[in-house]
């Protein structure tokens, strides 16, 4: 299932947390850093590492069934996506 939400919705931490549940990992790219945490739900570190500056989740936010993918790195999207 695919959800799209409108920038004009702002997540926040306790949307972060709710992604975790159900993630087995994380991977948030920020540029060229990247930071990997395995089975990270109730990790308030993990959560977070999702949010940019202002306190609202980073976009692009990719839920792939068991990874959760916030942010943007093009060598992870390749080795993740095949591209």
């Amino acid at each position: 299932m695919v959800e799209t939400v409108p920038a004009s919705r702002k997540l926040q931490l306790e949307d972060a947390a709710e992604l975790l549940q159900n993630a087995g990992k994380l991977i948030v790219m920020k540029g060229k850093k990247v930071s990997e945490f395995d089975k990270p739900s109730g990790n308030e570190e993990a959560a977070n590492a999702m949010l940019g500056p202002t306190g609202n989740l980073r976009a692009p936010t990719i839920d792939t069934g068991s990874t959760l993918l916030v942010g943007f790195n093009e060598s992870v999207y390749a080795d993740i996506f095949g591209n």
